[in-house]
């Protein structure tokens, strides 16, 4: 089963995978397909608020957050990482539920990052969002780094998140039935 879809402009089939025995989600990745990230960085940027830095959390936003800091000219943008790495000079850390990660995820930001990020407006930036928790942790970040959240982007909002008044999006991206029917969220 798969889902055909259009997203700034160009179309795409996302096949589907399942989350439950009830629920599948249509499988969306930008890695490997430079068309469709330049498309949707050109778009997202045309739409996005005024920001001083970029972050995303590792690792399916990455290469949208890079080419949107491309074509915007920007010399810097943060990675949440999912573990600590050995050149971050100390680490700032939230806990985070995914629904396309098993068990609970670390995100993690290096403190020479936090001295940027400080007093800074901040712009999350993803692939798709769903429940919500990976932009939560990316906030708490920004805020305990002393930052401003200055918006919140994603190509895709899935399910719940469509309703979402402070997410800026290109397309919905529906939840499944096992039989492959589209769950509408009004």
């Amino acid at each position: 089963m798969d889902y055909r879809m259009t997203i700034a402009g160009i179309e795409r089939v996302l096949p589907l995978c399942r989350l439950t025995d009830d629920l599948f989600i249509a499988a969306f990745v930008i890695f490997g397909d430079p068309e469709l990230t330049v498309a949707a960085a050109r778009e997202l940027l045309a739409r996005a608020p005024e920001y001083d830095y970029m972050i995303t959390a590792e690792s399916k936003g990455i290469p949208l957050i890079h080419e949107m800091a491309r074509q915007h000219g920007d010399s810097k943008y943060f990675l949440a990482r999912k573990s600590p790495k050995l050149y971050m000079t100390g680490v700032f850390e939230v806990e985070v539920d995914s629904i396309t990660t098993v068990g609970k995820q670390r995100l993690c930001l290096d403190t020479l990052d936090v001295e940027l990020i400080k007093g800074k407006r901040i712009l999350i930036v993803d692939d798709v969002i769903s429940t919500g928790n990976s932009l939560v942790a990316l906030e708490k970040l920004v805020h305990e780094a002393g930052g401003k959240v200055a918006g919140r982007m994603a190509i895709l909002a899935e399910g719940e998140a469509q309703n979402r008044e402070d997410l800026i999006y290109l397309e919905k991206l529906p939840l499944f039935t096992p039989d492959g029917l589209p769950i509408l969220h009004q």
